[in-house]
């Protein structure tokens, strides 16, 4: 059974950058393809899909109101997914999760494993 840790998650000034984690234990990293999505609060807020990666990170497909501020990257040797955030927005304020499947999926999903995510919040 595979698993999934988050990590990173802080609270950081509007502007500033944070990378998160994303440790894979039980498979391999390259065995999944990989996404990052958030929980924004609030009521009535559903998850917004930011971005993911396909198997072996060979495809990178990303939400296009953040792919120039977020960038996804994985290293098969610490079996680490992460998220590169920059110029970071008080609407960045969210829950990330990071998820996984092997199955043949569309990039949005669905995903079958979840992390159990790390707040991030910016504070304007």
């Amino acid at each position: 059974q595979v698993q999934l840790v988050e990590s990173g998650g802080e609270l950081v000034q509007t502007g500033g950058s944070l990378i998160l984690s994303c440790v894979v234990s039980g498979r391999s990293l390259n065995d999944y393809a990989m996404a990052w999505v958030r929980q924004p609060p609030g009521p009535g807020k559903g998850r917004e899909f930011i971005g993911a990666i396909g198997w072996s990170g060979g495809t990178m497909y990303y939400e296009s109101s953040m792919e120039d501020r977020f960038t996804i990257s994985r290293d098969s040797a610490k079996n680490t997914l992460y998220l590169q955030m920059n110029n970071l927005q008080p609407q960045d304020t969210a829950v990330y999760y990071c998820a996984a499947t092997a199955r043949v999926t569309h990039y949005r999903g669905p995903y079958d494993y979840w992390g159990q995510g790390t707040q991030v919040t910016v504070s304007s």
